[in-house]
């Protein structure tokens, strides 16, 4: 599933191709096919990502809403559009460019109110300018839950997943497993920031690195990493390969339903 970077890279690509412009709304495999009509020849007014949940602005108070879960893929093209493939449930088009939105698991038209709702089932998103991470620590501090899972959890923090969880546990060297409660206001502000930073460097980059310039591949004179996700990263997928700090092995382990990665020696606190 994409990780709240994507989505607000997303959110940046949709204004940069359509916004202001009235724009061709279809549903080739049929099942947005009534909202698309409504919206047809409508001009996208504003794009917002709120975690791994974006909204498309038509008119005064129509937003669809688009949550890609585990299958679903945006890809954008430059017009002339070719036939579209019957897997597309929503394309956007104009006369100069194409976007087809295919396998999300939510693609719904829905009002300002309901909106609303979405928002505010979610905690605070780190690439958001709204965003309060004290809301975040005080849910933090009255838990007995281990810190990554409630990392994963959205209605706490909203857009992390499986790869900066475990990496900016590694890079602050936190024990996965530590609780909640066990969190410092000091840790976690520290946690923010580095969160902040690093994801508004994988929408900059449209790539997850979260390695410091001393652990790069060059720096260490190592081979780069090669993996479907791309980036370079200390403990994410790295199972049983040695740390890039102190050359322990990094383990794994299932947690709250996904693979949990860290260094025994290295996060102790």
């Amino acid at each position: 599933m994409p990780e709240g970077h994507t989505i607000h890279r997303l959110a940046r690509d949709y204004a940069e191709r359509f916004s202001g412009r009235a724009v061709r709304v279809t549903s080739p495999q049929g099942k947005f096919s009534d909202a698309a009509a409504l919206l047809d020849g409508s001009e996208l007014t504003a794009t917002e990502a709120h975690g791994k949940h974006l909204f498309l602005g038509f008119r005064d108070g129509d937003w669809v809403h688009i949550h890609l879960g585990l299958f679903g893929k945006v890809g954008f093209g430059d017009a002339p559009a070719p036939p579209p493939a019957d897997t597309v449930r929503l394309r956007l088009a104009d006369d100069t460019s194409y976007v087809d939105l295919r396998g999300p698991t939510t693609c719904a038209l829905i009002t300002d109110a309901e909106k609303r709702a979405v928002h505010d089932r979610l905690g605070p998103d780190p690439l958001r300018a709204d965003a309060d991470p004290a809301e975040a620590h005080r849910r933090i501090s009255r838990s007995r839950t281990t810190i990554a899972a409630l990392l994963m959890d959205q209605k706490i923090v909203a857009g992390v997943g499986n790869v900066y969880r475990a990496e900016v546990l590694f890079r602050h060297g936190i024990d996965p497993y530590r609780a909640g409660r066990d969190i410092t206001p000091a840790e976690w502000d520290a946690i923010w920031a580095d969160l902040v930073a690093l994801m508004r460097e994988g929408v900059r980059d449209n790539r997850i690195d979260t390695v410091r310039p001393e652990h790069t591949p060059k720096a260490m004179g190592r081979a780069p990493r090669v993996d479907d996700h791309g980036g370079e990263v200390y403990v994410y997928r790295r199972a049983n390969l040695p740390c890039h700090v102190c050359g322990d092995e990094v383990r794994t382990a299932g947690l709250a339903a996904r693979n949990l990665f860290w260094c025994p020696t290295c996060q102790t606190r």
